[in-house]
């Protein structure tokens, strides 16, 4: 499950929490209602029919709402679904009435701050007046001594408490929601982007290499049809270079696969430069002044991507250091930053699992974690008579 998914289905979750305290209210007040010896069996049934349908339509509201719609007939059948079992079952917040609660704290979703204003109010009157009308069932009922006007009072106090509660409380959840949406959204375009970059970077390379090559091939081709009538020694030395071209073309093409398939260590620095110093981290490379060995180049550009990539995913780092050297028998890689994370190297993610793997193949090894003055150290060794 990706970490969109994670989202959608721990908010899902927040938002339907108010579902089952319902249900746990409405099964102690149908308790209290048997203890005390005045249950009306077919209104309960009729309640718990009619509070089973307004879960159901309520759970294909959350999820339209999910979506960034607004179900404006299902919000209405489950308004009604609601006030029919709040008005069966006696309508006390902390019971039945906890329906019209539920309702309210989705009904406010998805519309603007006013209007929730005013649907929190007509569920408050609604509230109140069902509560009214048909007595109520229970907590109230248990304070002793308690009279209709202050169970009355009780209730409205009730009401009013948990409309003004729970809609703020929800709009929150589905503002962060939201923002998971954009920012999985920006991501996913910014991916494209460089997807299609890197298509038209190779796409360019590609003709620059080629292009001469393939146009010199058609033309000496052409000339060579027209010379096999009159100059049979002159075609086939026009063939013989076409063949020739042909084999550098193949040759040229060939390396350029090769040189896209891996990460050029100088082009990679160049990148992870541009991108922290527009993340606000400043950036110093140290690099020698010789060639790298070979088979190292590629294995560091990928060390480089993802000790930056975590920089950036997981510290507030100011500043970040990368240092290259070389001697006779290995070769060092060292990424340091002072936005040192709280967490081990191995919470990081796979990448550093993977850039392990890496560089156990041409016989190095990795290290990452705290320095202990605030810095956090990724360093990369390969033994260079392995490498080779």
């Amino acid at each position: 499950m990706g970490r969109i998914e994670q989202a959608r289905s721990t908010t899902r979750k927040v938002l339907g929490f108010a579902f089952l305290a319902s249900w746990i209210l409405i099964g102690l007040s149908v308790f209290t209602g048997m203890s005390e010896g005045r249950i009306i069996w077919w209104r309960v049934a009729l309640g718990a029919v009619a509070a089973a349908g307004f879960t159901w339509v309520s759970w294909q509201v959350v999820d339209e709402l999910l979506n960034r719609r607004y179900p404006t007939r299902k919000v209405v059948v489950a308004a009604v679904l609601a006030v029919l079992a709040a008005a069966l079952g006696g309508a006390e917040p902390v019971g039945w009435g906890f329906l019209l609660l539920c309702w309210l704290s989705i009904a406010v979703l998805e519309i603007s701050r006013r209007w929730s204003y005013v649907v929190a109010a007509g569920t408050w009157v609604t509230g109140v007046g069902l509560s009214a009308l048909t007595g109520g069932t229970m907590l109230s009922e248990m304070v002793a001594g308690m009279t209709t006007m202050q169970r009355l009072s009780f209730d409205a106090l009730m009401y009013g408490l948990l409309c003004v509660l729970i809609p703020p409380s929800n709009r929150v959840w589905m503002w962060i929601w939201g923002l998971a949406v954009e920012a999985h959204r920006g991501k996913e375009a910014h991916t494209r982007l460089a997807l299609a970059e890197e298509r038209l970077r190779f796409s360019r390379d590609l003709h620059d290499l080629v292009g001469h090559q393939l146009s010199a091939i058609a033309v000496k081709t052409e000339l060579a049809v027209r010379l096999s009538d009159v100059d049979t020694g002159a075609a086939k030395a026009e063939m013989a270079e076409v063949n020739a071209l042909t084999r550098k073309a193949l040759k040229e093409l060939r390396q350029a696969v090769r040189g896209y398939r891996e990460l050029d260590l100088t082009a990679e620095l160049n990148s992870v430069r541009s991108v922290l110093e527009a993340a606000g981290v400043r950036c110093e490379v140290a690099l020698p002044h010789r060639e790298s060995p070979d088979g190292v180049a590629p294995v560091f550009a990928f060390a480089v991507r993802e000790a930056v990539t975590n920089v950036l995913k997981h510290s507030t780092a100011t500043f970040c250091d990368i240092s290259f050297r070389f001697t006779a028998d290995e070769a060092e890689l060292t990424v340091r930053n002072d936005g040192v994370a709280r967490r081990k190297a191995a919470d990081l993610g796979s990448g550093l699992a993977g850039l392990s793997e890496r560089l156990a193949a041409v016989g190095g090894a990795m290290t990452a974690q705290p320095t202990g003055d605030g810095q956090f150290l990724l360093r990369a060794v390969v033994s260079l008579p392995m490498a080779g």
